[in-house]
């Protein structure tokens, strides 16, 4: 079974841009900038954009949610590596 949300880069031709994969319908890929996720995103719709703004909301703020807990994860085994 597929993790609901994944992180997804292509550094070989965005270095500077990040992808958070919702893979539950709806699917969709939110492209942001990584310094500068919450303030521009740009969204692709794998399924068809649905029509209810509220679920797109939740969403979008589900995906961040899980992007914050991945960086809060990934710092912590950053300094586990510094010890």
């Amino acid at each position: 079974m597929l993790p609901r949300f994944l992180l997804a880069d292509n550094s070989q031709e965005t270095p500077d841009t990040i992808f958070v994969v919702h893979t539950k319908a709806p699917r969709f890929i939110i492209e942001a900038d990584i310094d500068d996720f919450w303030n521009n995103q740009e969204i692709h719709w794998i399924d068809g954009e649905p029509g209810d703004e509220n679920l797109i909301a939740g969403l979008v703020d589900e995906a961040e949610e899980f992007l914050e807990k991945e960086f809060e994860n990934e710092e912590f085994l950053d300094e586990d590596e510094d010890e």
